[in-house]
């Protein structure tokens, strides 16, 4: 008895000194960024951009993955099912917040099946109307929906994203009435902005922000609770509806079970990348604010996050496409 006893702790060791040899040399292999969206959009963007520069860092390359589909849920759920060895991380983005009351059933609970790594950035989105629109502040928007009662078509990239409840949560508050304009993508909401056929969008301001400069469209305020030094001379929707906020918010997670020695020298890149002059004026040209902090302090604000959406979500009735 005696004997197995030690064999079993002779084991029990063993596999420990394997674990912590291969933490400390971490990593020695590519690793796999999933982000749940097709390339191009602001996910993708960001992902590539910290990805060039952390790969340099951890001395290994990361290879973007996009899964695009359900709603986000499908690349979700790829990573929620990887390996907790590190060698997998997930682009955390609103959906991942907003998809937990949108969506009756997921085969995965988000907040407790990864685990935090870091906060990246906030972005804002730009509440954007036609060139051609009568309003040309947010107060007098708000008075002409007011005397066109659902007269106002609000375009969004689909049923249930950010933008979409972005909108919602300023029809709530400010009190007006909006017909709701889901399209399949910002790309083809942004098409049909531009040509006129719609007359607002909520849109992420690293999607609209190229169309804003080239005056194609007019900014009228954006989401953030402060200015947006991307767009220094817009102001903010909540200077005229007092508490409204709606910024974008992006950070990485990865499998729960991944080592706490892991998570926290990436961690600590992370949070390097978002000190560094480079890379902050890179994320700065997104419209991005940076929001370094501790894997907890992330993971606090993507549960505050998905409070604050649900609450959206159910009082506007939004359904998953």
């Amino acid at each position: 008895m005696r004997l197995l006893s030690r064999i079993a702790l002779g084991l029990v060791l063993a596999c420990g000194a394997l674990a912590a040899a291969a933490q400390s040399d971490y990593p020695n292999k590519p690793i796999k960024w999933i982000v749940p969206y097709p390339p191009g959009g602001t996910t993708d963007l960001l992902a590539r951009l910290m990805g060039q520069y952390l790969s340099t860092k951890l001395g290994q390359s990361i290879v973007i993955e996009n899964r695009a589909g359900g709603g986000n849920n499908i690349g979700t759920e790829m990573s929620v099912k990887s390996p907790p060895d590190g060698y997998t991380w997930h682009l955390v983005n609103p959906a991942n917040a907003i998809n937990a009351t949108l969506y009756e059933k997921l085969p995965f609970n988000f907040l407790n099946d990864l685990a935090p790594v870091a906060g990246i950035i906030r972005v804002p989105n730009v509440m954007t109307v036609t060139k051609n629109f009568p309003a040309k502040t947010v107060p007098e928007f708000i008075a002409y929906a007011k005397a066109n009662p659902d007269k106002v078509n609000m375009a969004s990239s689909g049923s249930g994203t950010s933008v979409h409840l972005s909108g919602e949560l300023f029809k709530s508050m400010a009190g007006i009435s909006m017909k709701h304009i889901p399209y399949k993508g910002a790309g083809p909401a942004t098409t049909d902005l531009i040509g006129g056929q719609v007359d607002v969008i909520f849109d992420n301001m690293p999607s609209i922000i190229s169309h804003i400069r080239a005056g194609t469209v007019r900014a009228l305020g954006v989401t953030s609770a402060q200015r947006s030094p991307a767009l220094p001379d817009v102001p903010t929707v909540a200077e005229t509806v007092p508490g409204y906020e709606a910024s974008a918010w992006f950070g990485a997670a990865v499998p729960k079970g991944t080592p706490r020695p892991i998570i926290d020298r990436l961690n600590r890149e992370f949070n390097a990348a978002l000190a560094d002059p480079q890379m902050r004026a890179k994320l700065a040209d997104l419209g991005g604010v940076p929001i370094p902090g501790t894997p907890e302090q992330f993971w606090e604000l993507h549960r505050m996050e998905t409070e604050k959406w649900a609450k959206v979500v159910k009082s506007s009735g939004a359904k998953a496409e």
